[in-house]
């Protein structure tokens, strides 16, 4: 069986380094892993989505509309645009921070205020994390991304692998106690 994980966020977030992390624990855990990642104008604020399909035999990273297991969301209104992708029953988690776009600061458009309230009506397994303050009461609310990823372990019950060792491997060793810091604060959620 192939499970589907959706994760997106604006750039400069952590997405890409959340999936590498969360693709090399489940190649430990014996799964074949597809990964795929869009960036855009990641740099520039805009959408960054990653796909990563694991099971017993993976052919493409491809997850289509419906089928995602889980949708990790690192900002509000990103999680409603990539909604269409959770599939029935599928579990949402989704950072509560708001990163505003480009017209929103201008002030040509208005950040909905209601997405959380729309998001929960509409799904019945959502989850809203708090990842941003957590990350910023460890120390550094850029680690907001391994706070996601502790919290999307625990969801999809995949505590049976050194997480933390796989953090430190993938960070320089300056932000080793920040982030496994923030691992656990994830997976206590």
């Amino acid at each position: 069986m192939v499970k589907s994980i959706l994760l997106v966020g604006v750039g400069g977030q952590g997405t890409i380094l959340t999936s590498k992390i969360l693709s090399a624990g489940l190649v430990e855990l014996g799964f074949d892993v597809k990964m795929s990642e869009i960036h855009g104008m990641s740099q520039r604020g805009g959408s960054v989505s990653t796909q990563i399909r694991y099971g017993d035999k993976v052919y493409s990273p491809s997850i289509g509309a419906g089928e995602a297991d889980a949708v990790v969301a690192f900002e509000k209104v990103e999680a409603a645009r990539w909604l269409p992708y959770l599939k029935r029953g599928g579990t949402l988690i989704v950072n509560d921070q708001e990163v505003y776009p480009l017209p929103v600061l201008i002030e040509k458009e208005k950040y909905p205020s209601d997405v959380l309230e729309a998001l929960k009506s509409t799904v019945e397994n959502v989850k809203v994390v708090a990842a941003s303050s957590i990350a910023s009461a460890l120390g550094n609310a850029r680690a907001q991304n391994i706070v996601l990823l502790g919290a999307l372990v625990n969801a999809l019950g995949l505590k049976d692998l050194d997480w933390e060792r796989l953090v430190r491997e993938h960070l320089p060793p300056r932000l080793h106690d920040l982030n496994v810091k923030a691992l656990q604060a994830g997976l206590s959620l």
